[in-house]
């Protein structure tokens, strides 16, 4: 990076493009204070609008929460060993990508905020290492990841549910008993019996039941049927009449009620009603239509041309792919944020209540969404008493939609992506061993023109229709995959067909308490850093280091807004970081200013001096810090998870340190008339002496260009 490049793009001169640069400077720094504030921002606007009546209304900002990591927010980080002996080594990689796919996918069903899933190799070890921040039933945790991914090859089940009169005589005899019970319970309950005492007595929710069964907060998401009971009773009321959900009867005791709000915009959350006409297409997940994409964009146009809010559900029961929607009309009942994907929720969140929205694109396809209506969402502090029955899955299984076949991953002998060469479309290639290839052979003879869906973990990954008998194990699955999609379901068929059992090694888990302390310390830590550096400029280099101080403020709020936006995953290591790269910020400074002391000690006038001392202080910040970034990415390539935030953050933060110094230090100085300045020098640490030889410099230079 030359001289002259720098100085043309860091170093603009003369004071109007100084001003510009001024500018731009600010609107980055507003930009990035509100990323950092959204929160604050929003309740500013609010506090407007009140005082105004609504009259001034400003538009709120989309607020995004820092993401924090497992040493931080508290969780559990769990350490595993994959073996892959078995495997080729030309596969390992791909397997071992494969099982972490599967474990992803499973950590979600959580809802763990931000989990983080990575592979590791140490040594000719092979590890994964899953960390999963706030998850609070780790145990259940445990026992889901560290089972071996499951591949399964399911056809469809036309079988009723139908239980002989024996067991139809035990299934009543259990479910009365059990009645019969929670209604003796509840009679207690009712009659002014200590709720605690009768939970821990009778309740057969063994979650609670220890606790007196205390349910803590609830809402209509997180717990449906019991935030339902509770919505129906007032503050210390017990239900008057015994309630049965699908877990059994229901005890519930309201202790307390509140209206929920968005914990990072401190805005009340509301659910809405709807319903939606899909229109789906080869490709799509979960899509059995025929349509071409074209083909379902022309029909879901034509649908928004006829629909009405009178007319929607007979339309949808008429024309909508959902599996279902002949007999709901679409409708998708109560929902709130996070229930559905972005795209749709995005959408009727935004709409009003009545209306019908314009088309939307999922990955399921084309829909249209009518928005009903829309309610403000209440959460319930409740305990409970369960009296738990039974039904008729509980004695049969559940038989769904699809039944085993007995065909599963270990008949799999490979899953590769390969191209169609009529139009070079990319399809998937399936290899069975020599039984799995008969048992595949009988399947597909019985299920010409249906469909046979791939089960993933008990999640359809898959759903092709059988054209033909295939009774070499050779088959192809087609459709509209993208080359990325194509790979993906690959990775997933052969995670579970490859035999890559794996096993927990390290188990550490990090409580909320000592993660916020964590957080707090090093907050305080970033805090004393930034005003012990901030104390040093101001008191060793003056006035231009009151200009780095305040370059040094906008540097952190860009730093912080990257972090938000990117988003970077803060942990202790990285605040760490983050933490180093202020003091690192400031070191450019200090090269300039030191710079700028020894031009002026050999008497060159201010303005001279300064723009010598940014070109002599930059090959030195160039150089130091360009072995910093280098170290970081050597960091972010070779280490573990912990070290890489380290690295992450401090590259981030030596980046923006260089352009602190060079743009915003720098135009700063350039908006300060060298004239005043040059009568203050003590502002500089200059004295008289120093402004005199700088003056007979001046003179001497002048008398050299008139001669």
């Amino acid at each position: 990076m030359s001289d002259t490049f720098i100085k043309k793009i860091f170093q603009p001169s003369g004071k109007g493009k100084a001003w510009r640069a001024f500018a731009l400077i600010m609107l980055l720094a507003l930009a990035g204070g509100l990323v950092v504030g959204g929160s604050s921002y929003n309740k500013a606007v609010d506090a407007i609008a009140a005082k105004t009546d609504n009259y001034v209304k400003l538009p709120y900002m989309k607020v995004i929460p820092f993401r924090l990591g497992l040493d931080l927010l508290g969780g559990t980080r769990l350490v595993y060993k994959a073996d892959l002996s078995a495997v080729p080594d030309a596969d390992k990689v791909n397997a071992l990508d494969g099982v972490r796919d599967v474990i992803e996918r499973r950590v979600n069903t959580f809802g763990v905020s931000e989990p983080l899933v990575e592979t590791n190799k140490s040594g000719n070890e092979y590890q994964i290492i899953v960390e999963l921040a706030g998850i609070k039933d780790i145990n259940q945790a445990i026992k889901m990841i560290g089972e071996t991914p499951l591949l399964e090859f399911k056809e469809q089940n036309n079988a009723p549910n139908q239980l002989t009169a024996a067991q139809q005589k035990d299934l009543n005899d259990f479910n009365k008993a059990a009645e019969n019970q929670a209604n003796s319970v509840l009679g207690k309950a009712l009659s002014g019996g200590d709720f605690s005492a009768l939970a821990k007595q009778f309740s057969q929710d063994d979650a609670t039941k220890d606790n007196g069964g205390e349910l803590g907060w609830v809402d209509s998401s997180s717990n449906p049927e019991i935030a339902a009971i509770a919505a129906t009773l007032k503050k210390g009321e017990i239900n008057q009449n015994l309630k049965q959900t699908s877990q059994g009867y229901e005890i519930v005791k309201l202790e307390d009620k509140r209206q929920k709000t968005d914990p990072f915009s401190n805005k009340p959350e509301t659910e809405v009603d709807a319903a939606h006409i899909l229109i789906c297409y080869k490709g799509a997940d979960s899509c059995t239509s025929n349509l071409t994409k074209d083909q379902a964009l022309a029909k879901i146009k034509q649908l928004k041309a006829e629909a009405t809010p009178a007319n929607f559900k007979d339309l949808a029961k008429k024309n909508s792919t959902e599996p279902g929607a002949a007999t709901t009309g679409g409708e998708l009942g109560w929902f709130g944020k996070g229930k559905m994907v972005k795209p749709f929720e995005d959408a009727v969140f935004a709409m009003k209540t009545g209306t019908i929205s314009n088309i939307v694109e999922t990955q399921f396809g084309y829909h249209l969404i009518y928005k009903e209506s829309e309610r403000p969402v209440y959460e319930y502090k409740v305990s409970h008493i369960l009296i738990k029955t039974k039904s008729v899955q509980d004695i049969l299984g559940n038989q769904s939609q699809w039944k085993d076949t007995e065909l599963t991953g270990k008949n799999l002998q490979s899953a590769s992506v390969e191209f169609n060469p009529q139009d070079n479309s990319p399809e998937v290639s399936l290899q069975f061993d020599s039984q799995g290839a008969k048992m595949f052979g009988d399947i597909t003879a019985r299920n010409i023109g249906k469909q046979v869906a791939i089960f993933l973990d008990g999640y359809p990954i898959s759903i092709p229709t059988v054209n033909e008998k295939i009774p070499d194990g050779k088959a192809v699955i087609t459709g509209n995959f993208t080359l990325e999609e194509a790979k993906l379901l690959a990775q997933r068929l052969d995670a579970g067909a490859l035999p890559v059992p794996i096993s927990l090694v390290n188990q550490q888990t990090v409580g909320a308490s000592l993660g916020h302390d964590s957080l707090t310390a090093s907050l305080k830590a970033g805090l004393y850093a930034f005003l012990l550096v901030a104390l040093f400029m101001i008191i060793i280099y003056r006035f231009p280091g009151f200009l780095a101080v305040l370059s040094l403020i906008i540097y952190t709020i860009l730093v912080l807004s990257i972090f938000k936006l990117w988003p970077v995953t803060l942990t202790l290591s990285g605040l760490a970081g983050f933490i180093m790269s202020i003091g690192m910020a400031v070191d450019a400074n200090v090269l300039i200013f030191a710079r700028l002391r020894e031009e002026l000690h050999k008497g060159k006038p201010l303005g001279m001096a300064l723009e010598e001392g940014f070109r002599r202080a930059w090959p030195s910040i160039r150089d130091s810090n360009s072995m910093t970034i280098i170290t970081s990415v050597i960091l972010i390539m070779f280490t573990t998870s912990v070290v890489k935030g380290f690295a992450v953050t401090l590259i981030i933060g030596v980046l923006l340190s260089m352009f602190s110094a060079i743009v915003i230090t720098r135009n700063f100085l350039k908006l300060i008339p060298v004239d005043w300045l040059e009568k203050k020098r003590w502002l500089i640490g200059m004295g008289k002496n120093n402004a005199d030889i700088s003056n007979s410099y001046a003179n001497d230079s002048n008398g050299i260009k008139n001669i």
